[in-house]
């Protein structure tokens, strides 16, 4: 049996003292699912040591017929235990790093791709940290277990009182994360119907995909055991707002954020203008990453808050990139594109080698244009070189395909694999026809 890994003692020790009775093995697949293998706490050395195998040729956008058994890898530092319990007793959770049957990293495992972009940021001294701003609507079921988007919810912004339906669930998905040893620095409702936000503390990206995509896991359950639903569906709704994943990104370097600078008039350091000027360059190229189901683009719409030109501001709430007016440890750059069906491990893999990109390029971003975009002309804005966000997931695909920099980011494998899926469902849907064309069109033509 292989030695288990450093901290393995610490992980039983916590099992032990928390009663944990069961143990979920979690990887998310390309598309971001999150996948897992329960397994009793009898087994922990053995999944400790890596010796849990699955099959990859089940697994949507992982190996079909070729090298199907994976190991499972867990990392200890993400021992987690749920607020809920199954099957008598408590249940934890253990994230895996895959790897292939001669010990080498899967490829097409998401993680590998966001570790590996990690550690090319390290070699230049360089630690990405991110903050993240998920948002989701909260939605009742019937009595047979239908969701409805009829939430009764009248709450807005900030809105509080007895207009907020969510607010008991919702602070107990915050409460829930904050016993699991989360970071939440603060929830409130959003400015849709049903729609809340939950925002995490920054940490290092890896961190924070992992707390992403247990969160996803936590809200749908516990909202499932109130008999209502959440979902991180970008546009469930039209005519009101869809939900982001606003994310917050900077580089450290020695314990200090390397995007300040106190001799800068605007105290932006040439590393965050690089970074910038990276990320706004590659846009385009991230956004079927980002944003990557055919109703993501539902949301990038103007009217609804959501950005639709690749832009950026220092003072506007609305473009692609927003810096916030902190600075010091607090600078960063605000991406507000994404939308929170994304995969976490691609979507950060994707920004954070764009911004490595435009450090190395040494590149500038262009002037600021903030709302003052949206009265523009197409002329004016193509004679400034802006350009739009991609309207529709084709348009994301063949941007996607044309970026050697997001592709090198995530793999051959995972780009093939992912490109393939994505391909099939914007085929899927282009062939429907939908509930608005036969009433638009059926008696009119």
């Amino acid at each position: 049996m292989a030695a288990a890994p450093q901290g393995a003692d610490l992980v039983r020790r916590q099992c032990e003292e928390r009663g944990v009775r069961f143990l979920q093995l979690q990887f998310t697949d390309i598309l971001g699912v999150i996948k897992h293998v329960v397994l009793p706490a009898g087994q922990l050395s053995k999944a400790l040591a890596g010796e849990v195998i699955v099959d990859g040729s089940a697994i949507e956008g992982f190996v079909r017929l070729r090298e199907a058994d994976i190991f499972l890898r867990p990392a200890v530092g993400t021992f987690r235990v749920f607020p809920w319990s199954e099957g008598g007793g408590a249940s934890a959770r253990l994230i895996c790093d895959l790897h292939a049957l001669d010990g080498s990293p899967f490829p097409e495992d998401p993680r590998h791709a966001l570790r590996r972009v990690v550690a090319r940021a390290e070699q230049d001294g360089l630690s990405p940290m991110v903050g993240a701003e998920p948002e989701f609507f909260i939605f009742p079921r019937d009595a047979a277990g239908a969701p409805s988007t009829h939430s009764g919810d009248q709450a807005g912004y900030f809105d509080g009182g007895p207009q907020d339906t969510g607010a008991d669930l919702r602070a107990e998905i915050a409460s829930a994360l904050v016993g699991m040893g989360f970071g939440i620095e603060a929830h409130h409702h959003e400015a849709a119907p049903g729609q809340h936000e939950i925002d995490f503390q920054y940490g290092p990206a890896l961190q924070v995909a992992d707390d992403l995509v247990t969160f996803r896991l936590v809200a749908r359950t516990l909202a499932a055991r109130r008999g209502m639903l959440a979902t991180f569906m970008p546009k469930p709704m039209a005519d009101v707002n869809g939900s982001g994943l606003h994310l917050h990104l900077s580089l450290f370097r020695d314990g200090r954020n390397a995007f300040y600078d106190a001799s800068a008039p605007d105290g932006l350091s040439e590393v965050a203008r690089h970074f910038l000027a990276g990320i706004l360059a590659h846009a385009r190229g991230c956004t079927a990453i980002t944003n990557p189901l055919v109703n993501s683009y539902k949301r990038l719409v103007p009217g609804y808050e959501a950005p639709v030109y690749v832009t950026w501001s220092q003072r506007d709430p609305s473009p692609l990139a927003r810096v916030p007016a902190r600075r010091a440890e607090g600078t960063r750059i605000e991406i507000r594109h994404p939308d929170p069906s994304c995969n976490p491990y691609l979507a950060l893999a994707a920004l954070i080698s764009a911004g490595l990109d435009g450090i190395a390029q040494r590149a500038e971003p262009p002037r600021q244009a903030g709302a003052a975009v949206y009265r523009m002309t197409s002329q004016e804005r193509a004679d400034l070189g802006i350009v739009p966000l991609p309207s529709d997931l084709g348009e994301a695909l063949a941007a996607f395909e044309e970026d050697e920099v997001v592709q090198d980011a995530l793999g051959a494998e995972i780009v093939s694999r992912f490109g393939e899926a994505k391909h099939i469902e914007w085929d899927y849907y282009r062939r429907q026809v939908h509930r608005w064309e036969l009433d638009q069109y059926l008696l009119s033509f």
